[in-house]
């Protein structure tokens, strides 16, 4: 049998900043939470968020997507201005049920192990499953009515690799329940940057930290991991050189593709230069959600 190919020569990952990738998946373009305007700062319920980084492209510069997947609609820096104009030129978004509700037009939500049936290019189809996500520590029912609702995807298809694409997600139980039912998987997509407010659930991450990262990679068995959602917002609190060293404390960091190209971790810990632009001081950071 010959070797299994390296999972990003399958699945081409393009890290675009903040949430934001562009996947390249059994011949369609899918894009992830799409976060495309330039540094600015976001109103929100009690406060406001702020983007420290553009989008490493525009939209007419992506071309065609023939789907987003988008882990829910409430908050900007999850679909931000540029985005959300973005959506009304995608065949489909498949997002949260009330995600679907309140974008309408091509909208489309996803329970919990729900199944998209796509078409691909050339025939055949394959398939995208709406899996649990949960955007802050406890239990999902609770923190649903803080944070908001939140779905996680999986891509599946003959002959292809699974994709797994995680949303804003802080719950190691909810990937164990998805690696009960798909693991193995090939990529990773893992959003993570720890981001933090005081005033939410007393300034405990309500999106994966890098040692969660790393530990939920070791869950899913997963062959590479492309970690998104760590760089770019001021809320933002590890980046780049947290998860490497939490990779390289776990075993992990031949796992660990920072930019999708399939280069492994190789690079230097060197300090808060490349760990994230900005780091959100417990306590001094506006009120909000990722």
């Amino acid at each position: 049998m010959a070797p299994y190919p390296p999972a990003f020569q399958q699945v081409p990952v393009h890290v675009l900043g903040g949430p934001t990738a562009l996947v390249e998946y059994g011949g369609l373009r899918v894009l992830t939470d799409p976060t495309l305007d330039g540094p600015g700062d976001y109103e929100v319920p009690g406060g406001s968020l702020t983007k420290t980084a553009p989008a490493r492209t525009t939209a007419a510069e992506l071309g065609r997507i023939d789907v987003v997947l988008l882990s829910h609609d409430e908050h900007p820096d999850n679909l931000d201005t540029a985005g959300r104009a973005l959506l009304a030129d995608v065949a489909l978004t498949l997002t949260t049920p009330g995600g679907a509700q309140r974008l309408r037009g091509t909208a489309r939500g996803l329970a919990d192990w729900e199944r998209a049936v796509l078409d691909r290019p050339g025939g055949g189809t394959l398939t995208v499953t709406g899996v649990p996500a949960v955007h802050g520590p406890g239990p999902r029912e609770e923190v649903e009515k803080i944070t908001g609702e939140v779905v996680g995807f999986v891509l599946t298809g003959t002959a292809l690799p699974t994709v797994y694409v995680s949303g804003d997600n802080a719950s190691l139980a909810a990937v164990e329940e998805i690696a009960e039912r798909f693991g193995p998987v090939d990529t990773a997509i893992l959003f993570a940057g720890a981001p933090r407010f005081s005033v939410l659930f007393d300034g405990t991450p309500i999106v994966l930290d890098s040692a969660q990262a790393a530990e939920a990679a070791r869950i899913l068995g997963a062959r590479r991991v492309v970690p998104v959602h760590h760089e770019g917002w001021a809320h933002f609190t590890e980046g780049r050189n947290d998860l490497v060293a939490a990779f390289t404390a776990a075993g992990l960091e031949d796992r660990l593709d920072l930019d999708g190209t399939g280069v492994v971790a190789a690079v230097e810990l060197l300090g808060p230069a490349l760990g994230h632009h900005q780091r959100a001081v417990p306590g001094s950071a506006s009120v909000g959600s990722a």
